[in-house]
């Protein structure tokens, strides 16, 4: 796939409002047969916040893994999980929770994250009598910004997590590679400020309904290097220390939870080298830790064959049981 195809590629997803290999915003025969439950966990400012559980099941007690959708934390939903993926480990015995949180920019970063803290949290106190489930072993995944709120899992959530699965993520959020112009998001018209600002704004919420040009605020936000700014309320030229709290490659122990991480290397959109820095630092620090690297893979593995998205599947799901065991 050249970059053009690639570029169009991941900018109609953008379009549709939610990341690459996400669902459709309608229920498919997938879900129907994953026996989808839908709970709210938590309500902020008459927002809703919700999560489904897939999986639940009388007869076993399961593990469980926690998926956050992707979308920049500006867009996107719980039903942005790869049904395929979603299904392949439902069929491996587990629980699976997709989950929402707060959207930014009416919701900056802090409050997000304590969005994800508190489904962790509801998960553990909630699962056992719900689902049936074994909360001693979660694992927490995610695609995007949503592979970064799982890294971030890794040192902000007590008890931590069993195993991590960051899909195409970054473990830095303030480095020149969003806190700059993006070159490549240059290359579309630019969005103008007044533009960017009428699809955003107003109520708090967690979900993408009614606000399907969200996406276009996000393209004005690479397009002139804003991304830290409207998201986590805070200049990273004049607060550098600030985003210490937030990005998970500053935060590595050796309490960190093992982790996989997957990117493909033609990813335009967050670039290949911030997983494999994460991967160093993990490594620098003892973690146990796995690089899986996609060559010629675009965002969400754009342009590679589904046999090899297959193998991904298999590489993620052969992590999991490692853990349990």
């Amino acid at each position: 796939m050249t970059l053009l195809m690639q570029r169009r590629t991941f900018l109609q997803s953008l379009a549709a409002g939610t990341a690459a290999l996400a669902l459709p915003p309608f229920v498919s025969p997938g879900e129907e047969k994953a026996k989808k439950q839908t709970f709210i966990y938590k309500t902020v400012d008459k927002c809703e916040i919700k999560a489904d559980v897939y999986g639940a099941s009388d007869e076993r007690v399961r593990p469980v893994v926690i998926w956050i959708h992707g979308g920049a934390l500006i867009m996107g939903d719980r039903r942005g999980m790869d049904p395929v993926l979603r299904d392949r480990l439902i069929q491996a015995g587990y629980l699976v929770v997709s989950i929402d949180y707060r959207l930014a920019p009416e919701t900056k970063l802090p409050a997000i994250l304590e969005d994800v803290q508190d489904a962790h949290r509801w998960v553990r106190e909630k699962d056992p009598a719900l689902f049936h489930a074994a909360t001693k072993n979660i694992d927490v995944m995610g695609g995007s910004a949503g592979g970064y709120l799982t890294l971030t899992t890794g040192y902000r959530v007590e008890p931590r997590p069993t195993a991590l699965v960051s899909f195409w993520s970054y473990g830095d959020i303030a480095g020149a590679w969003y806190s700059r112009p993006d070159s490549f998001y240059r290359r579309s018209p630019l969005v103008s400020k007044e533009e960017a600002y009428q699809v955003v704004g107003g109520p708090v919420l967690s979900e993408m309904t009614g606000k399907a040009k969200r996406h276009r605020f996000y393209l004005y936000c690479r397009q002139q290097g804003l991304w830290p700014k409207e998201v986590a309320g805070l200049d990273p030229d004049r607060e550098p220390k600030a985003f210490d709290p937030f990005c998970p490659i500053r935060n590595v122990s050796a309490k960190y939870s093992p982790t996989l991480l997957v990117h493909g290397t033609a990813d335009t959109d967050v670039p290949y080298e911030q997983s494999k820095e994460m991967a160093e630092e993990l490594e620098h620090k003892g973690v146990e830790q796995e690089l899986l690297t996609i060559a010629g893979g675009g965002h969400g593995l754009a342009g590679i064959k589904p046999a090899i998205i297959t193998q991904v599947h298999e590489r993620v799901l052969a992590f999991l049981n490692k853990r349990l065991r």
